[in-house]
């Protein structure tokens, strides 16, 4: 029998954010790329994954998350063997070898593997919290389910789905509450290594990341992408050029403009005002996952909804400050605003599940 709870529990909120942003990355991707001769290809497609999202998200809202503690193991293995699959057979493009190609569709498995990790993590941490914290035991279990996509990704490559892979695997830990003790030897290993992670990188790596520390030692070259970036967000001054007037844009100086600059077309066409606006409705779909960990009733879903908010809160401080120029050039796309099929359907199932979380936080089972 239907709960009419569930109606009256429903997040109209979460979902009016939602849209609000939704549909203000459409209209900017729109903006960036009406001067191309194929951009209504561009913008077509991204409005067909739209619809496709939210149709999926209507799916993930009418289960009860709670099953998820059960498939959990076999969404994170899924999800494991993707990544394996784009090894052996994914699709070669500018150098990496992220995506996979299904039918007439190309799906990067990167992104829906945030939330397959994300779901185990919440299984493991909601049954292993400790009042005086965790120690080095209980945390090997996370380090080897967030290690194993680390390396898969990392390998491709792609140092910043990695990277933010552990800011979310790390962000569930310290919510579940770490021993100072235990975090202290943590933070001292991480030092130690880090050389060692430094030569792990790939050279144009290393270079975007010397590139942040040294912007005008190459200005036309590694440093192009955040020269004319900051060039277009500081152009917009307080109200913008306008709509459709962003001149970096137009005349294509602006790298990435639909995917990982799309900010950038942003700040350029509103200015200082439109982007704060933006950055406003961000903060509020963070208080909203804030929230609905705060109110739910389980462990599960509580950390479930920390995980998903933590990834939405370090995508979105990641790409802001890549297109700042305070952060390494390491495309990561704007959710819910940039141009891609994956990572847009990726976002608007995590906004599922946190109204799904929403909708039943209330109810004991």
């Amino acid at each position: 029998m239907f709960d009419r709870r569930l109606v009256t529990n429903f997040d109209w909120g979460l979902l009016a954010i939602t849209l609000t942003i939704v549909g203000i990355g459409l209209m900017q991707l729109y903006s960036a790329v009406h001067s191309g001769g194929t951009s209504h290809i561009v913008y077509y497609k991204q409005m067909i994954w739209i619809s496709a999202g939210f149709f999926i998200m209507l799916l993930v809202f009418l289960f009860n998350y709670k099953r998820l503690d059960k498939w959990a193991l076999f969404i994170y293995i899924g999800c494991i063997l993707m990544l394996v699959a784009v090894h052996l057979v994914g699709k070669h493009v500018g150098g990496s070898t992220r995506w996979l190609v299904v039918g007439p569709l190309t799906v990067q498995p990167s992104e829906p593997v945030k939330l397959g990790m994300i779901i185990m993590l919440a299984k493991y941490f909601a049954g292993s919290v400790k009042p005086g914290g965790l120690g080095f035991r209980d945390l090997t279990n996370p380090i080897l389910i967030t290690a194993i996509p680390f390396f898969l990704i990392v390998t491709q490559p792609d140092l910043g789905t990695a990277g933010t892979l552990v800011l979310i695997a790390a962000s569930m830990a310290f919510f579940a509450k770490i021993k100072k003790t235990t975090l202290i030897s943590l933070l001292l290993i991480v030092v130690v290594i880090l050389p060692m992670g430094w030569n792990m990188l790939e050279p144009y790596q290393q270079e975007r990341i010397l590139t942040l520390i040294f912007p005008n030692n190459d200005p036309l070259g590694a440093g192009y992408h955040i020269r004319q970036s900051k060039i277009a967000v500081g152009s917009g001054m307080l109200m913008g050029k306008g709509y459709l007037n962003g001149t970096q844009k137009m005349l294509s100086f602006l790298p990435e403009q639909h995917t990982d600059f799309i900010f950038s077309v942003l700040a350029e066409e509103w200015g200082f005002l439109g982007t704060s606006g933006v950055l406003l409705l961000f903060l509020v779909l963070i208080g909203f996952g804030l929230n609905i960990a705060y109110g739910c009733r389980d462990r599960f879903g509580i950390f479930l909804a920390v995980g998903i908010t933590a990834m939405f809160f370090w995508q979105i401080f990641i790409n802001i400050g890549m297109v700042l120029g305070i952060m390494p050039v390491v495309g990561m796309p704007l959710p819910l605003m940039s141009y891609g099929g994956s990572s847009l359907g990726t976002a608007l199932v995590g906004i599922g599940l946190l109204m799904n979380i929403s909708m039943r936080r209330f109810i004991k089972d």
